[in-house]
């Protein structure tokens, strides 16, 4: 039921994600790169309010401010992950933009949530 929930949440962290990264790269011309950075930030910030409301309990393993800075961490091996998939995905495949941020955004998923479930949030 759990992965159900996240899988909600992290639907709601990619719409953001994604979204801001098509109309910033499709509208407005921007970089994908910086963009891809931007709107993955805004959209960890996006996840961790709704995980910490709706799928996992927040300060039973580490207080809160311990919480943040390791989904910071978390989130930042993942937003590598993220700009180098991107990348090789992108560039190296021919893959359409907005198309290879739908395939990053889908592999990360799995890799967030349990990352998040057995390390972050773990009783």
């Amino acid at each position: 039921m759990r992965i159900l929930k996240y899988f909600f949440v992290g639907g709601t962290a990619a719409i953001v994600d994604v979204g801001l990264f098509l109309i910033f790269t499709k509208l407005f011309d921007y970089n994908y790169l910086a963009v891809g950075f931007f709107s993955f930030i805004l959209a960890t910030f996006v996840n961790y309010y709704l995980s910490i409301r709706f799928v996992f309990e927040s300060g039973k393993r580490f207080k809160k401010s311990h919480e943040i800075i390791l989904i910071y961490i978390v989130s930042g091996t993942s937003l590598v992950l993220n700009l180098v998939l991107l990348y090789l995905i992108h560039e190296k495949l021919n893959i359409e933009v907005g198309i290879s941020k739908i395939i990053v955004t889908g592999i990360l998923f799995f890799y967030n949530y349990l990352i998040r479930r057995f390390f972050v949030f773990h009783k």
